[in-house]
């Protein structure tokens, strides 16, 4: 599938890299199908984009929750886990949608990246399934990292 956004250009898409979310995310539910993308030449991205394949101009930047430090630990409804056709707990993967600080005087560079820490992405990479996980209380360990 060839998809094309003012964002990322052209971009030929394998139904192997194709991300089901069966109740779309909440804004955008009409957006069911995404691909991650990153960009070329970046052997080990820390960000990514997830591409909506039904409206070409949505697209989030996500990335993992360890690289912010953090470490999630929450419990799936049965609803959940039957949406993800989840068997196996080691198929579990986590995205946080990240931005950057929409002031529009501040270079992107410099400004602070925010995450929705409230709403993590969970994704099945067996069955390249996905669900936005909406929850009530975080209970996360952060570890500090020096930066320089």
């Amino acid at each position: 599938m060839k998809i094309t956004s003012s964002i990322v250009g052209e971009v030929e898409v394998s139904a192997d890299r194709v991300i089901e979310f069966p109740a779309g995310l909440p804004g955008f539910e009409a957006c069911k199908q995404f691909t991650l993308l990153h960009a070329e030449g970046n052997e080990a991205p820390k960000a990514f984009m997830l591409q909506s394949l039904n409206d070409p101009e949505v697209m989030f930047s996500v990335t993992t929750p360890d690289v912010l430090g953090l470490n999630y630990e929450f419990t799936l409804t049965d609803d959940e886990v039957a949406a993800l056709q989840l068997v196996n707990s080691d198929d579990v993967s986590l995205l946080l949608i990240v931005r950057h600080n929409d002031a529009a005087d501040s270079n992107p560079a410099e400004s602070p990246v925010r995450a929705n820490l409230m709403a993590p992405l969970v994704l099945n990479t067996a069955t390249r399934r996905g669900l936005q996980k909406v929850i009530g209380r975080v209970d996360t360990s952060v570890t500090l990292r020096a930066v320089g």
